[in-house]
């Protein structure tokens, strides 16, 4: 059976920040990822996770406030991107995350997505042996337009392109499934074509269209997971979704793995 992580940023919001992964380790989730948690001590996270291992979190957006959904494919950017990334590695390695998400960011009005891919691969090249120093692998997340509007990576065969184009062993793609069939469709094939390339860092899920529970909406969840476990994925699937009331009470589709 698929290996669950609990997102905190979205789920069990009823709580604070700090308590949400001890609410997680109730519902008998063994793992955790966050998106940002930047505002908080690295020693107050530590405590919060009370022994869960954290398997992923983001690299800092730039201005989140004035609508930065991250700086590496920003051309005239790059000093922003490398401290957005050694602050990203400083938190990691205090909390032994071993994946770090690398957002590509929203184009820039008026320009072109090819005219961006260098400044992304440049980026990424640089990044991706200071995170293997620090044992970190990075990744690169495919994101739909309707959710972030602009943003520069939309594709899984984007990703990939870009994921060879930098060749390095520590960079990946992370495919989650919610923002695959919005985008794209035909899930399924999509995990069968890409899972045993081994380019495939991290798995999320989310229901289609409105991203609640993985059981409502267009996803047959019980038959990617059964798809998932048939290739042999032995990674964590991110549970990144908002539920529809109480989290703990949304948890009735996990009996459906």
């Amino acid at each position: 059976m698929p290996r669950l992580a609990a997102n905190l940023s979205m789920l069990y919001t009823e709580h604070p920040f700090l308590e949400r992964a001890a609410a997680a380790a109730r519902d008998g989730f063994e793992a955790v990822e966050w998106q940002f948690a930047y505002e908080h001590a690295p020693a107050a996270l530590r405590s919060a996770l009370g022994g869960l291992p954290l398997v992923l979190m983001n690299a800092p957006p730039g201005d989140a406030a004035a609508g930065e959904r991250g700086l590496a494919a920003l051309p005239g950017r790059e000093e922003d991107f490398r401290r957005s990334i050694a602050q990203a590695l400083d938190l990691a390695e205090a909390l032994r995350c071993p994946r770090v998400h690398v957002l590509a960011g929203r184009m820039p009005p008026g320009t072109e997505r090819a005219a961006l891919q260098p400044t992304f691969v440049a980026n990424l090249a640089w990044a991706a042996p200071r995170a293997a120093a620090a044992g970190v692998t990075l990744l690169i997340e495919p994101i739909n337009g309707r959710d972030i509007p602009g943003y520069f990576l939309n594709r899984q065969d984007h990703a990939h392109e870009i994921v060879a184009a930098v060749g390095a062993p520590n960079l990946k793609v992370q495919m989650d499934l919610y923002h695959c069939q919005v985008v794209e469709g035909d899930v399924a094939t999509k995990l069968r074509s890409y899972l045993p390339t081994g380019r495939v860092g991290h798995l999320q899920v989310a229901g289609v269209p409105e991203r609640q529970e993985p059981d409502v909406g267009e996803l047959n969840c019980r038959y990617l997971f059964d798809v998932i476990d048939e290739l042999g994925w032995d990674g964590w699937i991110g549970c990144e979704y908002r539920p529809r009331g109480s989290t703990s009470e949304g948890l009735g589709w996990r009996s459906t793995r």
